[in-house]
């Protein structure tokens, strides 16, 4: 699955405890030992507010990476297709 990480979601916020943790509640996944960005091994992981590409879906969702990939605002990362979802709009989530 491709997806990309999305510019100006520095001032998104939520009542959980950080994106990460929002991600975790919300999924029922634990978080991934390694960034789930294909051949990427970095362990130190981030709530990153990403869209599918090319899916014609445009909704946010928040989706564990690295600090690094979640730096690639714009880029198309190819993930793992084990980890969900969750959707970024807390109204749906802990709002």
């Amino acid at each position: 699955m491709r997806i990309k990480n999305i510019n100006g979601t520095t001032d998104n916020t939520c009542q959980c405890e950080s994106w990460l943790t929002h991600w975790k509640r919300y999924s029922g996944q634990s978080v991934p030992s390694y960034c789930p960005v294909d051949g990427c091994l970095e362990k130190e992981l981030v709530g990153a507010h990403v869209q599918k590409n090319g899916s014609g879906d445009s909704r946010w969702y928040i989706y564990p990476l690295c600090k690094t990939h979640n730096a690639s605002k714009g880029q198309s990362l190819e993930v793992s297709g084990s980890w969900e979802f969750v959707s970024a709009n807390v109204a749906e989530t802990c709002g």
